[in-house]
């Protein structure tokens, strides 16, 4: 009995000292403290939006903002049930364009069946490269230009963070590079490298 009135004494207070005026005005005033401080300085989360302190490195005598016969036109990799059309991503300050509705590749990248490093990238969303995370080393995956078609088996797949560009700069060898993003907030980067398949 004794424990139950100090109890109940206990919470009496509790909520005497929480209605006091106070207490209410130092809930008030924090609150508020916390909206401006926010105001001033928001909470940035991760974005898709790259560093502009990190532009892309391409290879400049294959860039050009028109579209050519080398360039991929549609990607199919059959085992993740991904087939799109593949347009030309320009750059802009520094960065590739990104199509809403269909994947891009990288203008200035590789051309496929040549040396070098051939960039496709879309958004990680239902119809663009969402299944691409169930892709594995060995899949295969097609890359079909204006004139021909290439073959291509996955050898590596790895997470980055979007300032290790190293993965999308160009190469000596043949190398396919798909990339989407990945992890909480988007704040990584899927990516998938395969090579010429015969």
């Amino acid at each position: 009995m004794a424990k139950k009135r100090s109890s109940r004494k206990t919470t009496s207070k509790i909520q005497k000292i929480l209605k006091s005026p106070l207490v209410k005005n130092f809930i008030g005033l924090t609150f508020l403290s916390l909206a401006l401080v926010l105001l001033v300085f928001p909470l940035k989360l991760p974005t898709n939006k790259q560093s502009e302190k990190n532009p892309i490195s391409i290879n400049s005598a294959l860039y050009s903002s028109r579209e050519t016969s080398n360039n991929p036109v549609r990607i199919l990799i059959p085992k993740s049930e991904i087939d799109l059309k593949v347009v030309n991503a320009k750059i802009v300050n520094g960065y590739w364009e990104l199509s809403e509705n269909s994947a891009s590749y990288g203008l200035g990248s590789g051309h496929p069946g040549e040396k070098g490093n051939t960039v496709i990238f879309a958004h990680a969303r239902q119809g663009l490269f969402y299944n691409i995370k169930d892709v594995k080393v060995q899949d295969t995956i097609y890359v079909f230009t204006k004139d021909k078609w290439f073959k291509y088996k996955v050898n590596k797949i790895t997470e980055v963070f979007p300032n290790q560009k190293e993965v999308i700069e160009p190469t000596k060898n043949e190398v396919l590079t798909l990339y989407t993003c990945t992890g909480f907030y988007d704040e990584k980067r899927l990516i998938i490298q395969a090579i010429p398949q015969s």
